[in-house]
């Protein structure tokens, strides 16, 4: 069945690549993926240098990025890269059709179902079980893509201006986009295969030549002067994420057969494996399937680096960034002390995404509408559901011991070292079991793997939220206001969206310290 799996994706797209396939042992569709990623990346540096935005018209560069996406598209996946035409074609009918006072609603209603059959009819009809790239990756991004402009459209032209956010009022969008530019934002080269997701408005300023011109605003609406003055160079940045991707690369092919996910339900390993064996294994097992992760997302970002995209404005100490849609941060990830920590930095933009399109607007339960608006979106295996269902009540321990038990170890350093060092292991050991059914996919042999575990994390996780009181957000949003009240708001969540937090100043520090 399997196999029979792997010869119907393959057709799917093209099989000139069979040979390479052969020699490597890896599916086509993976091959097709990867060798499609790696002409995208040289195209992105022919597509800054020869298309720059002072040598030719947007509408030149909308034409080629798009032509590009679809016929990388076409190559990795054949006729069915037309579903990611129909989908963009129906949602901007419906914005069209609808006026913006409710296409938001409707544009997530039929983008989400539209996904979800897409989802469905692969796993069930076609190919259940595999691993494998498929056609509907690709959509989910482009899900993001649409909901998010349908969102940031109705703030911009259906929303009085003093009910946004300070984030939505940089977000927003004032004008309809036409049918080039939505679907060049859909299925740009940069992005087709594996995203990452970005504004609408970011996109359009990049194709533009005036990057992040929208959000290169001091307090006084000033523009920053040293932006303006300069470009620079991705090469650095683009050279150390492509060697950073193929290193995670090597890393999983060397490691990820060693440590098998199967092996924590093998019941002859559950039977004679001590239980902290089965923790330490666990959490490697788990280590090793994230290294792929990284070499997608990485080069993802990579290839929008080069085409002169993500450039996110100068640090403190004027070195240029090139965040602006990173979707990663390994080393925050790796060792992360927060199950918070650890979401925020996995899979950044589609968090971001989570974020301004369901938990910012939901009234009810945000958090758990959020996990399962998220389950929703990754797809038809059961074993999504089980993950973010679990990640609810993990999420709301975390957050109570986070609230109640942390700051009675501020109080010296070597006692913030130790809760540190604590929170590390169980954040580790609490992803790892959370994410076990993502990878395991049934019902089945998830349910195995909780129940050689007694449920322990879930009943502990209940208990903590129970037992500690965690104020409502809603009252955690006054207070925040009443501790600032003159701190310009625009600055404060500007500095948010633009990934500027102090973990990230952190990271920014020690990659300074890299490069010195």
């Amino acid at each position: 069945m399997a196999a029979d799996g792997s010869r119907s994706t393959a057709c799917t797209g093209s099989s000139l690549l069979q040979p390479v396939s052969e020699i490597t042992n890896l599916p086509l569709d993976q091959v097709n993926f990867v060798v499609c990623q790696l002409c995208a990346l040289l195209s992105a540096f022919w597509f800054r240098l020869f298309l720059h935005p002072r040598k030719t018209s947007p509408f030149i560069r909308h034409v080629v990025a798009t032509l590009l996406g679809l016929y990388f598209a076409l190559f990795c996946f054949g006729w069915y890269a037309l579903h990611f035409l129909v989908q963009s074609g129906l949602t901007y009918g419906i914005m069209i059709l609808t006026g913006v006072e409710h296409m938001h609603k409707y544009c997530l209603l039929v983008a989400l179902s539209y996904l979800s059959l897409c989802q469905i009819t692969r796993v069930y009809v076609f190919d259940y079980g595999m691993y494998s790239a498929d056609f509907t990756g690709p959509m989910m991004v482009i899900t993001q893509k649409i909901t998010s402009l349908a969102f940031e459209i109705h703030d911009g032209m259906a929303r009085k201006e003093e009910h946004l956010t300070p984030g939505q009022k940089i977000l927003a969008i004032r004008r309809m986009p036409s049918l080039l530019e939505y679907f060049s934002y859909n299925c740009n080269f940069m992005g087709i295969l594996a995203g990452p997701t970005c504004s609408y408005n970011d996109y359009i300023a990049f194709i533009e030549g005036d990057p992040r011109r929208h959000r290169d605003q001091d307090a006084d609406k000033k523009p920053n002067g040293k932006l303006r003055q300069s470009e620079p160079s991705p090469n650095t940045e683009v050279i150390r994420k492509v060697a950073t991707s193929f290193f995670c690369l090597l890393v999983f092919l060397s490691v990820c057969k060693v440590f098998p996910v199967e092996r924590n339900i093998d019941d002859d390993f559950i039977a004679n494996t001590p239980f902290y064996a089965q923790v330490v294994y666990l959490y490697l097992s788990m280590l090793t399937t994230r290294p792929k992760y990284y070499f997608v997302w990485t080069l993802a970002d990579a290839i929008n680096n080069a085409a002169g995209f993500g450039f996110n404005g100068y640090d403190s100490d004027g070195y240029p960034r090139w965040d602006l849609i990173s979707n990663l941060r390994i080393l925050n990830i790796e060792f992360a002390t927060s199950f918070k920590v650890f979401l925020d930095n996995w899979n950044i933009q589609t968090a971001h995404w989570l974020k301004r399109v369901c938990y910012e607007r939901c009234p009810y339960h945000p958090t758990a509408a959020t996990f399962i608006l998220s389950a929703m979106w990754h797809g038809a295996y059961p074993g999504y559901y089980l993950t973010f269902l679990t990640g609810i009540v993990i999420t709301l321990a975390a957050r109570a011991v986070r609230h109640n038990v942390r700051p009675h170890f501020l109080q010296s350093p070597s006692h913030k070292l130790v809760y540190d060092v604590i929170t590390w292991a169980a954040t580790q050991i609490a992803i790892c079991y959370t994410v076990v059914p993502f990878v395991l996919l049934s019902v089945g042999p998830s349910i195995k793997f909780y129940r050689s575990w007694y449920f322990g994390l879930h009943i502990g996780c209940v208990l903590l939220a129970v037992a500690l009181p965690v104020k409502p957000r809603h009252l955690r949003l006054k207070d925040q206001k009443k501790k600032l009240p003159q701190e310009p708001v625009q600055h404060h969540l500007e500095a948010s969206d633009s990934n500027c937090s102090q973990k990230e100043k952190t990271t920014r520090q020690t990659t300074k310290n890299n490069r010195v």
